[in-house]
């Protein structure tokens, strides 16, 4: 082993507070090679690596912002056409509501031109009843009469003429009494 002596010579000629000359050489050789490595290596790297992150960033920002500048665009186009749409669908509906009314009104003008027909004609077949009803009662009533006048007077009135005239003059009398009635 090594003697007590000799570890003390080594301790008394060494001072720790100087280290010693090698060993700062080849560290300093380290420190230099290492720091090469990092400078021509590692740091471009990591430069390259950090501008691709800033970029990818920029570019992600960039592309967020003009995502959005389109989704705002395409609101906006949405928002006009919806109000478009709107517009189109209340002028529709007016439209509708007008032809409707045009259509009920037209439908109302033949309801009532087709009343007056109908009514029209209710009194000419009115009419028509009427005078064929007074033409019969006429006849009815001539004869009625004339054999009526004919038992009364007890002459035969035999002769169409007289008859006729009679019956006229009969007629045209209760017909002078009913308008004097009627205008009293």
């Amino acid at each position: 082993m090594i003697s007590n002596e000799l570890i003390l010579a080594a301790d008394a000629a060494a001072n720790p507070l100087l280290p010693n000359p090698w060993e700062i050489l080849v560290t300093a050789a380290g420190f230099a090679v290492l720091l090469f490595l990092v400078v021509k290596y590692i740091a471009p790297a990591f430069e390259k690596s950090y501008q691709d992150r800033v970029t990818a960033i920029e570019g992600g920002l960039e592309k967020a912002e003009a995502a959005q500048a389109e989704a705002t665009a395409v609101l906006e186009q949405y928002k006009a056409q919806l109000l478009e749409a709107r517009t189109e669908a209340n002028r529709i509906r007016e439209d509708a509501r007008e032809e409707g009314a045009l259509i009920l009104a037209e439908l109302k003008t033949k309801a009532a031109d087709e009343s007056a027909r109908i009514t029209e004609q209710a009194h000419r077949a009115i009419e028509a009843e009427r005078i064929a009803a007074v033409t019969s009662l006429r006849s009815e009533v001539g004869t009625l009469a004339t054999s009526l006048a004919s038992k009364i007077v007890d002459d035969a009135l035999e002769n169409d003429e007289r008859a006729a005239r009679v019956v006229d003059t009969f007629l045209a009398d209760l017909e002078n009494q009913q308008n004097a009635g009627a205008s009293n």
